[in-house]
């Protein structure tokens, strides 16, 4: 799969561009606040129907405009594919392929694979357990639609029995017939998220091991830890050891929703003991296994956006990647940088062709 040409319009703040691209690298440089890296979100855009660094779409439109369009033209599998995000303020916004609407964003999911390695990663260790939930549901919904699916009802069903439980404490009653239908609908849903986890973090750890030992020369052990309450008790059992506590707080306090990935170095935990460096060949790790995951479920590369991370790597961590990115199996990427000879010294290391866009 192939990116051909993309052209924006009133996107953060690029209001006009079209580009015509090479369909194995692509830099985009120039100095801070050129709209590099707004480039990158829209192609990450077109593949998950919203921003990688703000998903509320209304502050993704231009500050002198009421809407915003993305046009990417994408070579796969031998036929052309036309897709477009487009989004006008205050209303939905939509996503068409070949000139047909989606009827849900979700069907959407995992038809352009992308994988994006950015300083913005380092929220996957420093922030709370949603955000790594969000990185295990990236990658299975790119693989999987029926964990998309799943994912979307369990969540769903979560809001529902929330707005119950909150009904029941501003009207002084309580409803355990009602209750019940929720718990069995989280029950099987949860159980099969569950599972999906248990399996993905099962084959997903050793190819994240074998790229940590490959970008830091066989350095120390790293593993990742699935975190769920439903290792030892099921959805139900949960749910009703947390019935009095839901009851108070209006919400429901357990379940799948609250899992985390544990990240730890030499059994210790990366966030309090790893340093910076160790961190850093951690995400990378952790984002080149994502591809080398999605490449063996979709036997197709999926595209690499590359964000200022050669600004935030030490010259070693670079060589590293650059020989990574060289291999056969990687197939379309997107560099953005503050140095243009930097970047071009860099990509000339590579043996693919490339192109270098200097945004001004």
């Amino acid at each position: 799969m192939k990116l051909t040409s993309l052209s924006v319009v009133n996107y953060k703040n690029i209001i006009s561009k079209h580009l015509e691209l090479d369909p194995k690298i692509n830099c985009f440089v120039g100095k801070n606040g050129v709209g590099k890296t707004n480039v990158l979100d829209a192609i990450y855009h077109l593949s998950f129907g919203k921003s990688y660094f703000n998903p509320i779409t209304s502050q993704n439109i231009n500050h002198d405009a009421d809407f915003f369009m993305i046009e990417g033209m994408y070579s796969k599998e031998n036929r052309e594919e036309k897709v477009i995000v487009s989004a006008k303020k205050g209303q939905k916004k939509t996503i068409k392929r070949n000139g047909k609407n989606y009827d849900k964003i979700s069907d959407h999911i995992g038809f352009l694979p992308l994988v994006i390695i950015s300083p913005a990663d380092n929220n996957l260790i420093i922030e709370g357990s949603a955000t790594r939930r969000k990185f295990m549901d990236g990658v299975l919904s790119q693989t999987n639609t029926n964990y998309l699916h799943l994912l979307i009802k369990y969540n769903k069903t979560i809001a529902q029995r929330n707005a119950l439980l909150k009904y029941f404490a501003l009207n002084h009653t309580f409803d355990k017939e009602n209750l019940t239908i929720y718990n069995e609908q989280l029950h099987e849903l949860g159980s099969q998220i569950h599972q999906f986890r248990t399996n993905f973090i099962r084959d997903f750890t050793p190819i994240f091991q074998k790229r940590y030992k490959h970008i830091t020369n066989n350095a120390e052990s790293v593993i990742l830890n699935y975190q769920s309450k439903l290792h030892d008790n099921n959805m139900l059992e949960l749910l009703s050891q947390t019935l009095a506590k839901d009851r108070v707080l209006q919400y429901t306090s357990s379940g799948v929703h609250k899992d985390d990935l544990e990240f730890n170095i030499s059994n210790y935990p990366i966030k309090k003991f790893g340093s910076q460096g160790q961190q850093k060949s951690f995400l990378i790790a952790l984002k080149l296994a994502q591809f080398d995951f999605i490449l063996l479920q979709s036997e197709a590369p999926p595209i690499i956006l590359l964000d200022d991370i050669f600004d935030k790597l030490d010259e070693i961590r670079v060589e590293q990647l650059i020989k990574l990115v060289d291999d056969a199996n990687f197939g379309q990427i997107f560099v953005s940088d503050t140095h243009p000879k930097r970047t071009e010294d860099i990509v000339k290391k590579i043996t693919k062709s490339y192109k270098i866009f200097e945004l001004l």
